[in-house]
């Protein structure tokens, strides 16, 4: 076993000797007026051309201008954020809360200047948006976790480590980039949440691959719009004239122009006189004939299509949802079908990298998202309690501490039927028997 961590270290070591020796970070680590080498592989990333098809640029700041983006990402990171983090100890029996030093840091606190539940929100959209969600853990001597620092995804560096042979694992370490200097360490003192796509080393962002397109041409019908309407809403207009104009004509005639239909600054007081027999031709196609508003409502529906949010809540409502009918399928459709993948990525860094052994674990509490309305959940207690005839799965105490109310005395006893329940009966007819609804074991008996 000493052999195996004296490995490690020599490996962690000789990471941390070739980041030295290049001395810089990533592209998207740098700061500004830092430089690259002209014989650096990385100014392919430099000089790429990382505009897309519409010409916008997309990165994880433009993406985030765009309304239908920010809500996608705040709904995500907000709903995981707020969901608890219990952790459980298995027993022989089952499983039982655990009262473990960890659950304040996951639940509460991540470190000094991180609240619980910003810490989650910056991890979760860097996960989105950068396709990594990345902190670094701080231990004690003994080796236990004291804290979580998150980090921005485009100043840290992960690069494999060296291998002897193909068949060993692969490890990967870590280089944090920082205004005042930058270290490296292993994996194990990271705590990295991966995206859809991981492949090891890193994972696949959505505004870079599953709505690159669609937030570039949001971003263009933004800003297409702002300028539309900052210049009055009008096309733009060529005038031609029947008679010669000479310059000066020319200039006062546009200085008019300008002063009637400039746009927010204009004058819309002074009248346009137009003389000489001029006429006036449209250039553009208007805001009806680009058809931007529905343009601009099926971007919304396509980037909340890459993030897997039903379009209804991030605010478009024109279309039906898939998830079925009422808020509560809705919601829970969105629980089991968006949230379900990224919680489950979240809970297995989080046992492998914290615990390490399968006696302690933490899970997410969903209950409070897949609850419905007051009679749905009155039906669903009144079942899981038991009644005659109908076994029950839940302790009464169970549903008090879900609905944030004190135990009572007797409430940890299950309920167990002492008879069966009674075949239902029609109530308007005394003399009904059971054979009544089988006409073939009634002719038997005849």
């Amino acid at each position: 076993m000493s052999a195996k961590i004296a490995r490690n270290r020599l490996d962690v070591a000789l990471g941390i000797e070739r980041a030295l020796r290049a001395k810089a970070p990533t592209v998207n680590a740098l700061t500004e007026g830092d430089a690259v080498a002209s014989s650096d592989l990385r100014m392919f990333e430099v000089f790429g051309n990382p505009a897309t098809a519409s010409g916008a640029v997309v990165t994880d700041k433009t993406a985030m201008r765009v309304s239908a983006v920010y809500s996608c990402v705040s709904l995500i990171a907000g709903s995981i954020a707020q969901l608890p983090l219990p952790v459980f100890e298995r027993m022989e029996d089952g499983r039982q809360r655990a009262k473990h030093d960890y659950w304040w840091i996951l639940n509460e606190q991540f470190g000094p200047a991180w609240s619980a539940s910003t810490a989650w929100e910056f991890l979760i959209s860097q996960m989105l948006l950068r396709g990594d969600g990345i902190a670094y853990t701080t231990r004690n001597r003994s080796g236990a976790v004291t804290g979580l620092i998150p980090w921005p995804r485009d100043r840290v560096t992960i690069l494999e480590q060296e291998r002897s042979s193909p068949r060993e694992p692969r490890r990967l370490q870590y280089t944090f980039h920082d205004t005042i200097g930058y270290f490296t360490v292993d994996q194990d003192d990271v705590l990295h949440i991966p995206g859809f796509g991981f492949n090891g080393v890193s994972s696949m962002s959505v505004i870079q691959w599953g709505a690159r397109n669609g937030i570039g041409i949001a971003i263009q019908g933004d800003e297409h719009a702002g300028k539309f309407f900052s210049e009055g809403g009008k096309p733009e207009v060529a005038i031609t004239a029947t008679n010669k104009m000479t310059p000066e004509m020319q200039e006062g005639f546009r200085d008019a122009w300008v002063k009637k239909y400039g746009g927010t600054q204009g004058n819309r007081r002074i009248p346009l006189i137009l003389t000489e027999g001029l006429d006036v031709k449209e250039l553009t196609m208007s805001a009806v004939d680009q058809q931007l508003l529905e343009s601009r409502q099926w971007q919304v529906i396509d980037i909340a299509r890459a993030f897997g949010v039903p379009p209804h809540m991030i605010g478009e409502t024109t279309k039906a949802s898939s998830f079925g009918t009422g808020i509560e399928s809705m919601g829970i459709g969105f629980v089991k079908y968006t949230l379900g993948s990224h919680l489950k990525r979240v809970k297995d860094e989080l046992n492998r990298k914290l615990f390490r052994t399968e006696r302690f674990y933490v899970e997410h509490n969903v209950d409070g998202f897949m609850a419905g309305d007051s009679k749905a959940q009155a039906e669903y207690f009144s079942k899981a309690l038991g009644g005659p005839g109908a076994q029950g799965w839940m302790y009464v105490n169970e549903v008090r501490r879900l609905k944030n109310l004190p135990p009572i005395p007797g409430g940890d006893t299950l309920y167990l039927p002492t008879e069966a329940a009674k075949p239902p009966g029609n109530k308007n007819d005394p003399d009904r028997t059971d054979d009544d609804a089988d006409p073939e074991a009634t002719a038997a008996r005849a």
